[in-house]
């Protein structure tokens, strides 16, 4: 059970299978870092995401990649329509934070019980088959799949660092993420900025559930499920920080997969709700290392 191929190979697929965890997680990051809320509504935008991308390219054929855009497509719409419709026009009436956590579970309960209604409850992927080409390096099975999302999640997540470093729209994000009032005095639209932080995070998701999607069959309320990982590694990797929530998803995706080698697989679900209690109670601000690490 402990042997050392078996290790490697549960390490490896722990790291593939992080791809579509770490752009979940990103993207709630991110959200909660410019605007302030904690966007459940991104559980809503990663079914819509899922089944347009399933409708276009499983439904009508369409090339892949037009079907990928045209999910892109739908969850920037929502991202955008709950932003402008839905928590500014709360913020504006001086709602409590409850009452905006509120509104983001109904929105994404809403949708995934609409899902359910016109795609009904089995499991469906982007593809026919799961399957894909296997190589075997130093007793590591790796497919093409895990070679392809690390490929795309590496690039996303640099051109995301590129964009927050080196433009002015991403500093602007920063400016308003410390102190959206005093940036709005130098001229920064807070309200443009956090609309743009909300369709970066939609095209986030799509990219991850694009990946979720051709390695595993989705149902209209595994959304949810997911998102409680990408909270867990936000808190978990410090709030505000989006190289921590990325780290804290990789490491959990290693915990869950490493978990089969300690108890049944039948408990494993329950494990998320045992990591995000510990995570709430013991490290609500983030796991910090020591300042002799840090430094």
């Amino acid at each position: 059970m402990f042997e050392l191929p078996i290790l490697l190979q549960i390490l490896w697929t722990s790291v593939a299978t992080s791809t579509y965890y770490v752009l979940f997680a990103v993207a709630f990051a991110l959200t909660l870092k410019v605007t302030g809320v904690w966007n459940f509504v991104q559980a809503g935008v990663m079914g819509l995401a899922f089944y347009g991308m399933f409708s276009a390219i499983r439904q009508w054929d369409w090339h892949p990649a037009a079907g990928f855009a045209f999910g892109l497509a739908l969850a920037v719409a929502l991202s955008i329509a709950a932003e402008v419709w839905g928590y500014r026009v709360l913020k504006r009436r001086r709602s409590s934070a409850l009452l905006l956590f509120i509104f983001a579970i109904v929105v994404a309960e809403f949708i995934a019980y609409l899902l359910s209604l016109v795609f009904g409850t089995e499991p469906q992927s982007l593809t026919k088959s799961l399957t894909a080409e296997i190589y075997i390096v130093g007793g590591v099975a790796i497919s093409s799949w895990d070679l392809g999302a690390l490929a795309a999640t590496i690039a996303v997540c640099v051109a995301l660092a590129a964009y927050l470093r080196l433009t002015r729209q991403g500093q602007f994000m920063f400016a308003v993420a410390d102190n959206a009032p005093l940036a709005e005095l130098y001229g920064i639209s807070a309200n443009r900025v956090m609309l743009t932080a909300m369709a970066i995070a939609a095209g986030l998701v799509s990219v991850g559930v694009y990946l979720y999607g051709t390695r595993a069959s989705m149902i209209p309320s595994a959304p949810l499920d997911l998102m409680l990982l990408a909270v867990i590694a936000t808190i978990l990797g410090g709030l505000g920080s989006l190289a921590g929530a990325a780290g804290a998803a990789v490491f959990l995706s290693l915990l869950q997969s490493g978990s089969i080698l300690f108890i049944p697989s039948q408990w494993q679900s329950s494990l998320t709700y045992f990591v995000l209690f510990v995570v709430i109670l013991f490290f609500p601000t983030g796991l910090r290392l020591p300042a002799w690490l840090r430094r």
